[in-house]
């Protein structure tokens, strides 16, 4: 982000920060924005307001990040006719993600341009834990150990990531066409956006979603230009909305001087705000009131009971018999 501020002073001819005004998203975007002077906008807000504006016939969106993974279904109020939206996000976990792609593909070393152009059509599949990168990268040790060559590696982990968001994020609902794939994984590499155009249509069959006519349903799974920018447009969009005073951008300086050198100072000083004990006497008095008492056994005695039912038990027992 202050690479990107920088740039602005660079490369636009004139550009003041006085007559200018930034909105940011995205998991890091509320931190950070605060030094800039800018307004935060939420991220599915974002998706959503840019959807609706650029591709207003958009019946579900599926957005896969580097930290989390959402689906956004649209659907008509019957009564209104209204589109309402129905939000699901993943964002507690890397399972289903791009960062389990990739810590994958840094295992796998496969350069990033191979690595966009790696297919999944025709592909061999073997079975993959999508539902946690842990499990996934589990599996992969194994199958990569019995031989199995990245590019099958690779399919089956798009499958995994398909699947487990599908199962998932739906929350039982049925995805909507138009279907625009959106974020970096799905921008960039083949592989996963064939994988969500072979799947999908397999639930619109399975469920008896009407479908456009003369269509293939192939076709209704679509990739934007920009799809990794829509959070970014919806942004800008949600501040054309906004008063002029909101989002007035204060200018990179604040924000480089966080990143050079304030965030060193808050962990120093979350570090250094004193561990257990401040000093000896303090440390001595908490062992002194937690000091463990002397263990003492304990002594046991024939019980009174105990005695009467042996002298009762040996009555009752019969006589020998010579």
């Amino acid at each position: 982000m202050l690479e990107f501020c920088r740039r602005f002073d660079a490369e636009i001819e004139g550009f003041q920060a006085a007559n200018s005004r930034i909105f940011v998203t995205g998991s890091g975007g509320n931190g950070l924005g605060g030094y800039l002077g800018a307004k935060f906008v939420q991220e599915v807000n974002a998706v959503s307001l840019a959807v609706e504006r650029l591709y207003p016939e958009c019946g579900s969106v599926i957005e896969l990040g580097g930290q989390d993974a959402k689906i956004i279904i649209f659907k008509k109020d019957p009564e209104t006719g209204r589109k309402k939206k129905i939000p699901s996000m993943n964002d507690k976990c890397a399972g289903g993600t791009g960062a389990v792609i990739d810590k994958i593909n840094a295992k796998l070393r496969i350069p990033s341009d191979q690595l966009c152009q790696m297919g999944y059509v025709g592909m061999k599949l073997h079975p993959v834990a999508g539902k946690c990168g842990v499990f996934a990268e589990t599996d992969i040790n194994g199958l990569q150990k019995m031989g199995v060559p990245p590019s099958e590696l690779m399919a089956s982990l798009f499958e995994a990531i398909v699947m487990q968001n599908l199962s998932v994020l739906t929350r039982g609902n049925t995805l909507q066409p138009v279907v625009l794939l959106l974020g970096g994984p799905n921008c960039y590499i083949q592989g996963m956006r064939d994988c969500w155009k072979h799947n999908i249509p397999k639930i619109w069959e399975e469920r008896g979603t009407p479908l456009p006519e003369g269509v293939p349903p192939e076709d209704l799974v679509k990739t934007p230009d920009n799809a990794q920018y829509f959070a970014a447009i919806g942004s800008v969009e949600f501040g054309k909305s906004e008063d002029d005073d909101i989002g007035q951008y204060a200018g990179w300086e604040k924000l480089a001087w966080y990143v050079e050198i304030g965030r060193d100072e808050e962990k120093t000083k979350r570090g250094g705000t004193g561990g257990l004990a401040k000093d000896d006497a303090e440390l001595d008095a908490f062992k002194l009131k937690y000091r463990p008492k002397k263990f003492v056994p304990a002594s046991f005695q024939p019980a009174k009971w105990w005695k009467a039912s042996s002298v009762s038990m040996a009555a009752r027992r019969p006589p020998r018999r010579c």
